[in-house]
């Protein structure tokens, strides 16, 4: 079980939103690499960094400090935010992304996944990002009346390597993350199911864990790590425990 720490980035800065609202930032560092070598340094197996203008504005925003991450570390790095396009995925790649996530796209232009998962098999993951179990977009200000599971079936059929499912409620609210939600999309799906969204406490580490005979092969985590309710290297020790 992968435990993923987030780095959001807005305006070149490292910041947490609480439930994707712009009003409510939080700013972190000036340098997000700062963050990306200490999460390195403490055993991350893997970053998920989020160009969250990107995501409001439709495409990619934050590139220098995206391309400053991966060439100051050696683990791989998952990438969303504003990648609608085959070209916008191919930019993000070419600066050292392992893996493009595309959200919005996945409903609303099927035929932009399709082609960057023929193009670079493997190397795209699909973002769902549910409110109320309907898949939101747009950087989450505007909800669909798409349920989450039924975009995942979907989708899945096109091949993406992952799925990552966010549950926008719980996400940046330190309040636990919703496991009935997450249980039920893993368990409709076969492709790994990374969970985001509300882990706050080594509990919470726990509970996602005992999700992995669903499917659920990571999870990621955010504010709790900036405000310290989780220490990196006790999550991941529980979750290779």
């Amino acid at each position: 079980m992968d435990v993923i720490p987030a780095i959001d980035i807005s305006d070149g800065k490292c910041v947490r939103l609480k439930r994707g609202d712009m009003a409510q930032k939080t700013i972190y560092s000036d340098d997000p690499v700062e963050f990306a070598l200490r999460w390195q340094d403490e055993g991350a197996p893997i970053l998920h960094v989020v160009d969250l203008d990107g995501a409001m504005k439709g495409v990619s925003q934050n590139l220098a400090g995206i391309e400053a991450i991966t060439a100051a570390v050696e683990i791989p790095v998952e990438l969303g935010g504003g990648l609608r396009t085959l070209e916008d995925v191919k930019r993000v790649l070419d600066l050292g992304v392992q893996w493009a996530i595309m959200g919005t796209s996945a409903l609303k232009n099927r035929a932009a996944v399709e082609e960057a998962i023929a193009e670079f098999p493997h190397r795209i993951i699909a973002g769902i990002d549910a409110r109320d179990g309907c898949v939101a977009l747009e950087g989450w200000v505007e909800k669909s009346r798409v349920s989450a599971i039924d975009l995942a079936l979907e989708i899945e059929k096109l091949g993406v390597a992952k799925i990552i499912f966010t549950d926008v409620a719980t996400d940046g609210m330190l309040q636990g993350p919703n496991i009935t939600g997450i249980r039920k999309l893993t368990e409709a799906v076969t492709t790994p199911v990374i969970a985001s969204g509300g882990v706050t406490s080594l509990a919470d580490v726990k509970a996602i864990c005992e999700l992995a005979d669903a499917g659920v092969s990571g999870m990621i985590i955010g504010r709790a790590l900036y405000e310290s309710t989780i220490a990196l290297p006790e999550a991941i020790a529980v979750a290779q425990g």
